[in-house]
């Protein structure tokens, strides 16, 4: 039986390899993707991003046991931790975090390493959610590295952005400037019993208004304390809100068009810079480049050009 098999039979094992397969870019995974896209398209995918220490791996984790508890048969999750700087995989914090739902049977935990991405997710965050979603997941929530303003993958990831501050995140209008709040379809306001919380709860929904009013959709804002399991059944509560309103008749049509268009984008540049980086930017030329660039016989621009020009005559 080969692992496609294993995994379409509804072998984690065989989940856990494909995973694999994908983070490691393995021999024909061109063949792969395309069979687990036409499988998927079913589960509802939920990002959460925010500040490091906002608590987003801790509000994660009580909103998948109020899933489990409400009778969804499968979940999954992914976390994309940093890097570590010795092996280059994920530091799994998330699934040291998340142990009493790691055992659950009918949820699916995944701790990526970003390996230098700088979008809050890993290169292939995107893939490791479709082949979960091809598994027959019914939702997958997708927690981000955390590493400030620059996570706007996440929305092209997802169907529902969750951005998680804290009261300390400071003024929410300076706050709003960055792309990072851009992105939120939900906000959630953490940590609420420290001093500031109904300030910034206050800010967020005057300066939301006329947004509201442009969208649509209500942009709620969500206080919880996620340690104690306060606002969770609320945030559930406009996840579902927000997954009916962007399914509803008016929306769907252009939220599928959406999808398809971020999942098309997302292809051509993951393939476009593998592609330079197999034919351009092997250890051999990066020496020869960085050699002539110390000699002053050339310099990045005029080798990057060079580099395009011969993508565009399709010479080696």
């Amino acid at each position: 039986m080969s692992i496609l098999d294993a995994f379409l039979g509804g072998s984690r094992m065989a989940l856990s390899k494909v995973i694999s397969h994908i983070e490691n870019n393995g021999a024909d995974l061109s063949k792969l993707l395309p069979a687990l896209y036409s499988r998927a398209g079913k589960a509802y995918k939920v990002g959460f991003t925010g500040p490091p220490g906002a608590g987003k791996s801790t509000l994660v984790d009580k909103l998948a046991a109020l899933y489990v508890e409400s009778g969804k048969k499968k979940l999954g999750i992914i976390a994309v931790d940093p890097s570590s700087p010795f092996t280059g995989g994920a530091l799994l914090g998330d699934r040291i975090r998340m142990q009493n739902l790691a055992t659950n049977e009918n949820v699916f935990i995944r701790s990526m390493a970003t390996r230098g991405s700088t979008g809050g997710l890993a290169v292939s965050t995107s893939e490791v959610a479709m082949a979960m979603d091809a598994f027959g997941m019914e939702m997958i929530l997708i927690e981000t590295v955390g590493v400030g303003q620059v996570e706007l993958d996440i929305a092209d990831a997802c169907d529902t952005t969750v951005v998680t501050l804290v009261p300390e995140s400071g003024d929410s209008i300076q706050a709003l400037k960055a792309g990072l709040m851009e992105i939120a379809d939900i906000f959630v306001i953490n940590k609420a019993d420290r001093p500031g919380a109904a300030k910034i709860v206050s800010e967020l929904n005057i300066i939301l208004d006329l947004k509201r009013q442009n969208t649509g959709w209500e942009l709620p804002v969500v206080a919880t304390e996620a340690v104690n399991g306060k606002g969770i059944d609320e945030l559930a509560a406009k996840i579902a809100a927000h997954r009916a309103f962007i399914y509803s008749d008016s929306h769907a049509d252009q939220h599928r068009k959406r999808k398809i268009r971020a999942t098309l984008n997302h292809v051509l540049d993951k393939e476009i810079k593998s592609l330079i980086k197999k034919r351009f930017l092997n250890e051999e030329m990066i020496t020869d480049y960085v050699k002539r660039i110390q000699e002053g016989s050339s310099n990045p621009y005029e080798i990057v050009n060079n580099i395009l020009s011969s993508l565009k005559q399709d010479k080696p």
